[in-house]
């Protein structure tokens, strides 16, 4: 890899991590009445799954993800905030990549982010059935993947039509090698 590529790649990155970050923060700031109480659009997760499916490397898309959700810990979050969307984030990213290489041509990004928002999920109730010493937390799983399933459809179209208008522009498409990719 040239100076040239991992200066791109490392600016691209940092982008990422911004909008992810911006992202983030905006969302803590809406008053958003959900379907349960703590449940989020994940609109971060979108950035995420953009890093996926465009940078070389799931260690790239992995550094996207621990940055933003440090920095979103550091200018507003708590530490079992952190606690919380590192675990769910770990999780998700983890089933987004299975997912993604089992499910192959079969499953489009829809499918891949729809599964990351339960799994999502899944990990908060996991480190929340840890702290407070009581798996009874699942119970509220139906009503959490409810929700996960209606923001992971809508972050997997989201993306979907970023990722379409991307490989419209050549330089994005050359750069991301947008025309190998399932959308």
């Amino acid at each position: 890899m040239t100076k040239y590529n991992k200066t791109y790649k490392m600016i691209y990155i940092g982008i990422l991590v911004s909008m992810a970050l911006v992202l983030s923060l905006i969302e803590r700031m809406l008053p958003i009445p959900f379907i349960a109480p703590g449940a989020k659009l994940g609109l971060a997760n979108l950035i995420i799954v953009i890093s996926v499916y465009t940078l070389d490397s799931y260690k790239d898309s992995f550094i996207v993800l621990i940055l933003r959700m440090l920095l979103s810990s550091l200018l507003g979050g708590s530490i079992s905030s952190l606690l919380y969307s590192i675990s769910g984030g770990v999780l998700s990213f983890i089933i987004t990549i299975l997912v993604k290489h089992l499910g192959g041509r079969y499953v489009s990004i829809i499918g891949v982010s729809t599964s990351a928002a339960v799994f999502h999920n899944v990990g908060q109730l996991f480190a929340a059935s840890i702290i407070f010493k009581n798996l009874n937390i699942f119970l509220y799983l139906p009503i959490l993947s409810i929700a996960g399933i209606g923001t992971g459809i809508f972050i997997g179209l989201s993306a979907n039509y970023i990722l379409n208008h991307f490989s419209k522009v050549s330089y994005f498409n050359k750069k991301l090698n947008l025309d190998k990719i399932k959308i």
